[in-house]
């Protein structure tokens, strides 16, 4: 196997939950990610779901996920022999990643214009709530906030029932794709230029740029998007129940065969009438098509429906929970989830893996998160070169 694609380069991560999928992707791929988190751990480590539900720091398993590969090590920047150090750190780094309210860095003389005074290379990507500039950069937000700022939650849910969250932490990660792709450009423009550049992340504006159809149709026809629960926008897709759980199935596409199907097990109900074979007509009473479809999927299995619908060129999906995920035959036979050991834990965990697969440049979880200061030894004895009497002062100093 060879060498993964990022190898060489350095990330010093001192993000947050805003970020730190960012620094994972970036490790993941071969990058030296280092962890900094102040003395104690990162605030993220406080956050569920913990292993066997024991509220430990080094027990959250979403931390765990968000962290794969790094190296990690305490270091306080509020501290002068703390920025003294990260500065020392930034000389010889590729990459620094923050997740720090805009003007935090600026006050401890750690902002980039300060960075790249002695290191004229540096990428800094900085991911925000929203942006370093605007009449929004000092308001406060999380995942939830930023759902429903950026236009995600409006569209979310039933039309008779207020809007929804979507599911999990969509804008953390949207964020943190985003600030992989910005500074993987930015490193890419560096090769060419010699010269390093901020990246400014703004999470509002991650958002607001992946509602898809909704700005697209208000932009260019002046609709505005309304939720539709399971339905999809244009009609072509819903969730039906089904025997045993729930499936996708499209409404229209091969209408013939569709009803010629139905129509074999008695359940076309009116649906063979020629006046459906209008478009315009279907979309219009799409509701009664729906309580005929609805009718019919009861009567069978998630299995059967998907197998068959596939077989005649349909794009019909089973709503996998996460049991199916996990023992789906398509990810298994890929190679998609992975096991990592946990040498203090006496066990190895399965983790997701790889969201791509490069064929010279393979994508590989190195390591199991970092435990709080694992590598300070490493970092600051070995690398920079702190004797053990000066490592000794840091800490009880509170530095790390």
């Amino acid at each position: 196997m060879g060498p993964s694609a990022l190898h060489g380069l350095r990330v010093l991560d001192l993000s947050g939950e805003k970020g730190a999928f960012c620094g994972k992707l970036l490790a993941d791929m071969g990058a030296d990610v280092v962890k900094i988190e102040p003395p104690g751990g990162d605030q993220a480590r406080r956050t569920g779901p913990f292993l066997h539900d024991l509220v430990h720091p080094e027990r959250s398993l979403s931390f765990w996920y968000n962290n794969t590969s790094k190296r990690g090590i305490t270091l306080n920047v509020e501290n002068r022999k703390g920025r003294d150090a990260l500065s020392i750190l930034a000389r010889t780094a590729d990459v620094v990643l923050e997740t720090f309210r805009p003007g935090y860095l600026k006050d401890l003389s750690l902002d980039y214009d300060e960075l790249r005074r002695q290191n004229t290379r540096l990428v800094m990507t900085s991911i925000s709530s929203f942006g370093q500039m605007g009449p929004y950069r000092d308001y406060l937000s999380c995942d939830l906030v930023a759902s429903a700022l950026g236009g995600q939650m409006y569209v979310c849910g039933d039309i008779d029932t207020p809007p929804l969250k979507p599911y999990g932490e969509q804008a953390y990660l949207v964020a943190s794709i985003f600030g992989a792709i910005g500074t993987l450009m930015a490193l890419h423009y560096r090769h060419y230029s010699g010269r390093g550049q901020l990246v400014d992340i703004s999470m509002h504006e991650c958002l607001a740029g992946v509602v898809e159809h909704v700005s697209v149709r208000y932009f260019y026809e002046g609709i505005v998007a309304r939720r539709q629960g399971s339905l999809h926008w244009d009609n072509a897709f819903r969730v039906y129940p089904c025997r045993d759980g729930y499936i996708l199935l499209s409404l229209f596409r091969e209408w013939d065969t569709l009803v010629e199907w139905l129509d074999s097990e008695g359940m076309a109900a009116d649906l063979k009438d020629e006046k459906w074979r209008d478009p315009e007509l279907r979309h219009k009473e799409v509701e009664h098509i729906i309580e005929v479809l609805e009718l019919w999927t009861k009567e069978h299995t998630v299995g059967e429906l998907m197998e068959q619908g596939q077989l005649m060129h349909l794009p019909w999906a089973a709503v996998n929970s996460i049991r199916n995920l996990s023992e789906n035959s398509q990810l298994l036979e890929r190679g998609f989830f992975v096991e990592v050991a946990h040498p203090e834990q006496g066990d190895s965990f399965v983790y997701p893996g790889a969201p791509y697969k490069l064929g010279r440049t393979p994508w590989r979880i190195l390591r199991r998160a970092p435990l709080i200061g694992e590598h300070n030894q490493e970092i600051f004895g070995g690398e920079l070169g702190f004797s053990m009497a000066e490592i000794g002062d840091l800490v009880s100093e509170g530095v790390i």
